[in-house]
């Protein structure tokens, strides 16, 4: 120690490069599907991982509150920023939107669209896929048809009728 040499705090050589081939921690992009929403530069149409009632409660948290201020709970852009004036946010409902493949509303998320920021530092990774699984769940919500429940679980629908509530 007593004989170290003295460098200049900018001094060219004094500072080290990283090794080639480094990542950075938390920077290993190795799954482009489920860090991009894409792959070979076309939209995913299936979920990276297989998603859960557990994940689609988190993907509803998720939802209110980063998406509900502009969207509405509902989804369809009628959130309370718009409400005191804002521009509208557009609404899941619309054709174009409920015919999209999940990929894009991971990219939209995550990136922005429009007046909508991105929310890549906000939000990890895989609660921006649930959100993606929740706001799917509100688009079937509002356009399911019967056909859509499978037939052993149709007689579910069909609970016991519950008398009228007294106001």
């Amino acid at each position: 120690m007593h004989d170290t040499p003295r460098y200049e705090a900018y001094e060219a050589g004094v500072s080290r490069g990283a090794p080639a081939g480094t990542v950075a921690r938390g920077w290993l992009r190795a799954d482009e599907a489920l860090h991009t929403g894409k792959m070979n530069g076309q939209f995913v149409e299936e979920f990276p991982f297989a998603i859960g009632r557990a994940d689609l409660a988190r993907g509803q948290e998720r939802f209110n509150i980063y998406c509900t201020p502009c969207h509405g709970t509902l989804g369809d852009g009628n959130g309370m920023v718009v409400q005191r004036g804002m521009r509208q946010a557009a609404s899941y409902h619309q054709d174009r939107l409920r015919q999209e493949k999940l990929g894009y509303f991971f990219d939209v998320t995550t990136n922005g669209f429009g007046a909508m920021q991105g929310y890549a530092e906000q939000i990890p990774v895989r609660d921006r896929w649930l959100i993606v699984a929740y706001v799917r769940t509100l688009q079937l919500s509002q356009y399911a048809s019967i056909d859509d429940v499978p037939a052993d679980r149709r007689g579910e629908l069909d609970g016991p009728a519950r008398p009228a509530e007294k106001h």
